[in-house]
């Protein structure tokens, strides 16, 4: 017998904030029962559960682990401008000139996670 991933758990200060956040980036959905107060909350989005507890500490250190998010619908940057207006910062800049490369965002808790390019970039710099 193996185990299944059933969701990925993030620590944070303000589940329902955070959960909106990450239902917005992923076009999921919280939780029918999630309430702004909630220690806990669920974000459902295809391919992925992200829950969200509630905990007294605050983020000190960098992820040791985090998301990778590929667009579906738009071009890397454009997805990383949309995140931006949603709250998000730009940490650090791995985009290059010829295309290829991520950027590093911190969501609005701070929690890190990279913007890759879409698969259509992917295809359009291995041909």
């Amino acid at each position: 017998m193996t185990s299944l991933v059933r969701h990925v758990t993030i620590d944070c200060a303000d589940t329902y904030r955070l959960g909106t956040f990450w239902a917005q980036t992923l076009g999921g959905t919280l939780a029918e029962d999630d309430q702004d107060g909630d220690p806990e909350a669920t974000v459902t989005a295809e391919g992925i559960a992200l829950l969200f507890i509630e905990v007294p500490d605050a983020k000190a250190v960098k992820n040791r682990v985090h998301l990778d998010l590929q667009p579906q619908d738009r071009s890397r940057d454009e997805e990383v401008e949309r995140l931006l207006l949603l709250g998000a910062t730009l940490v650090a800049d791995h985009r290059r000139p010829d295309g290829t490369g991520w950027a590093t965002m911190a969501d609005i808790e701070g929690n890190e996670f990279c913007v890759e390019r879409s698969a259509e970039e992917r295809a359009r710099t291995t041909r």
